[in-house]
């Protein structure tokens, strides 16, 4: 039996240009965007997650504003919800666009995939979360490298949450990297389709440092003060967000602003680059160099390539 679809997937770093090439191809196709970032689920999380404001979106945008940055809301429910709003569309005809660059929940979406007992935390959670407490997120990273350097090689020291999940599973003799291993060879739950948007590094580099200022001029402080005034802590996942993190350490006077900000474009940049690898190893994306194509003709190219894989209709 073939997997339901299509299911339209526009993949890539940050700041390349997805939410706005999704827009566009979304708009043609007469339906809205579902966002696959694992930070624009949270409520209040607007400037530094980028979310599209809702005075300029083209079209709707689901799954964004779904839980509060206190909440431990999970891949697995991630992949619950974003299933049902895909569900939702294929149901009335509408073809799903899905936008975002957390590879993860991408694939948690798009294919069949269930998560280890970890997620859901077990009797070492509060030990580790801890350690993260008393000594930073890269103490706990460096425990995870001494046990699994394969697993500590695939998260980033700053997502907390992730680190105390693989240290969980290596406590069930579970390696993280090896469920990892298995990700983009799992069988489909839609026939998705994969574009991926590129360009030269030094350019994504520049627009990078380019939208963290913009975010800085949109308010993105009082935006991160707003939330900590909520009860917005490090040790949340919201909290480690990029951007946010730094700005929380910058308004408790743990480093000045200056240096914060500089932390948030290095950091972002670094961020790209494993995103790009995490999409590099999928071969089902198809790359849009955006240093020989424009949005539009990048639109055009997503809805012809569509429609000849539909065979002449979309």
């Amino acid at each position: 039996m073939s997997a339901p679809g299509p299911v339209v997937c526009v993949v890539g770093p940050t700041a390349s240009g997805k939410s706005a090439l999704a827009e566009l191809v979304a708009e043609r196709l007469g339906g809205p965007v579902v966002s696959v970032d694992a930070m624009q689920v949270y409520r209040g999380m607007d400037v530094g997650t980028a979310k599209t404001p809702p005075r300029e979106r083209r079209v709707p945008l689901l799954m964004v504003d779904v839980a509060d940055p206190a909440e431990d809301y999970s891949v697995r429910l991630f992949q619950r919800d974003a299933r049902a709003c895909v569900d939702g569309l294929l149901a009335e005809g509408i073809v799903p666009v899905l936008a975002g660059g957390t590879g993860l929940y991408l694939n948690a979406v798009i294919d069949e995939m269930s998560f280890p007992a970890g997620e859901r935390g077990g009797s070492s959670r509060g030990a580790y979360e801890a350690l993260a407490r008393e000594r930073g997120p890269h103490a706990l990273h460096a425990l995870l490298s001494e046990r699994d350097p394969a697993s500590a090689g695939l998260i980033h020291p700053n997502n907390v949450r992730r680190v105390v999940r693989a240290l969980e599973l290596l406590d069930e003799g579970v390696s993280y990297a090896a469920h990892h291993e298995g990700l983009h060879e799992r069988a489909a739950h839609y026939d998705a389709r994969i574009w991926g948007l590129t360009m030269a590094r030094e350019r994504l580099y520049a627009r990078i440092d380019a939208r963290v200022d913009e975010m800085l001029a949109r308010g993105l402080t009082d935006e991160v003060r707003a939330l900590a005034a909520r009860g917005l802590a490090l040790d949340t996942t919201a909290g480690q967000a990029i951007g946010y993190k730094e700005l929380l350490d910058a308004l408790e006077g743990k480093t000045s602003l200056d240096e914060a900000i500089e932390l948030v474009k290095r950091r972002s940049r670094r961020y790209a680059k494993r995103q790009l690898s995490w999409f590099r190893h999928d071969g089902r994306v198809r790359w849009l160099d955006l240093d020989e194509l424009s949005l539009e003709e990048a639109a055009d190219r997503v809805l012809s390539d569509l429609k000849e894989a539909r065979h002449g209709s979309l």
